[in-house]
């Protein structure tokens, strides 16, 4: 037969594991993967997150043991949000040097100090009682300009707090820029910067309101990107680059993976993708119906992730995930 039809046969290369394992192009490895943990104010033990499946809000005592279970697991970097007791207008508890996040902060770089990196949410939309991610002008519309003036408050506090990476998410003009300036002159010289350069208006965003307590009224969509747009991905991360950021970040992940592959030929610094909240949580219901492998699901989802260039992969699979690679 192959006398007479010389085929070229590919499948060669797929004959056993340890083929496929040796001429793999894409691999997966612990400290590429970030975990986000939520840690919220007032609570005696951790409460399950309804639409995430295995996630909750953690106390102060349970997110330590988290950090130090996901540094010993070997993962690259945590990412904390705070749930605050109280909301108020401009979100004040976000810039309060003893808020909720800047206590965990602290909590958690006592526990792994430098052996995992800690990064620390820079929003103002788990503490403002809109749910907007800036402050509100009259007309009821977000003050870009207003809010780049909080950003650079809640910068310093957390940096102050020890935090090793911030994640500027809300989409406003500048925002790295303000940030960038408000470190150095508060003396945070090398507290760097994880932009979220392309953050898109997506469905996939809706578990995560429950994770942090948010009272969104309405939608984001004069600030977070149209979905339908690509071009702009690449002007955001220009912008991102030159106002200083260190790393830079497409959210989500698995619905855009052509612009995360953009980006990412694109980018002069090192490229991450944010797993989101809705992507984690069709996987999980999937699987509980008995309709996926959920194993097999969370390593391919991931491997897309990362094949299509992100360096960095924010999970909440994080720890799960480094077990099974291990």
């Amino acid at each position: 037969m192959s006398a007479e039809f010389p085929y070229v046969r590919p499948r060669r290369l797929r004959t056993t594991p340890a083929m496929r394992r040796m001429v793999a192009q894409t691999r997966l490895h612990p400290a590429e993967l970030i975990l986000p943990l939520f840690v919220r104010e007032g609570i005696g033990e951790p409460v399950p997150i309804s639409a995430m499946p295995g996630v909750v809000q953690h106390t102060r005592d349970t997110l330590r043991k988290a950090a130090v279970q996901a540094a010993e697991a070997g993962l690259g970097g945590l990412m904390l949000f705070g749930v605050p007791a109280v909301q108020d207008a401009t979100g004040s508890e976000g810039t309060n040097p003893d808020g909720i996040l800047q206590k965990a902060i602290r909590d958690v770089v006592s526990e792994v100090g430098d052996s995992i990196v800690v990064m620390s949410d820079l929003c103002l939309d788990e503490y403002t009682d809109h749910g907007h991610c800036g402050v509100l002008a009259a007309d009821g519309s977000v003050d870009n300009d207003a809010t780049l003036a909080r950003y650079a408050e809640m910068a310093v506090v957390q940096a102050d707090a020890g935090v090793h990476l911030v994640g500027p998410s809300g989409m406003m003009d500048g925002q790295i820029g303000v940030v960038r300036r408000a470190l150095d002159q508060a003396g945070h010289l090398d507290t760097g910067i994880l932009a979220y350069t392309a953050k898109y208006a997506s469905a996939f965003f809706g578990p995560f309101r429950e994770a942090v307590g948010s009272s969104l009224q309405g939608d984001r969509k004069s600030y977070q990107q149209d979905p339908a747009n690509a071009r702009e991905a690449l002007r955001e991360l220009a912008l991102d680059v030159a106002e200083g950021a260190d790393l830079v970040m497409v959210k989500p992940a698995m619905a855009y993976l052509d612009i995360l592959r953009q980006v990412a030929d694109a980018s002069p610094v090192p490229v991450s993708a944010y797993q989101v909240s809705g992507e984690y949580s069709m996987v999980e219901a999937a699987a509980a119906n008995g309709w996926i492998d959920r194993e097999r699901t969370i390593l391919e989802t991931l491997t897309s992730i990362r094949r299509a260039g992100a360096e960095q992969i924010l999970t909440y699979w994080a720890v799960e995930a480094a077990a099974m690679l291990r």
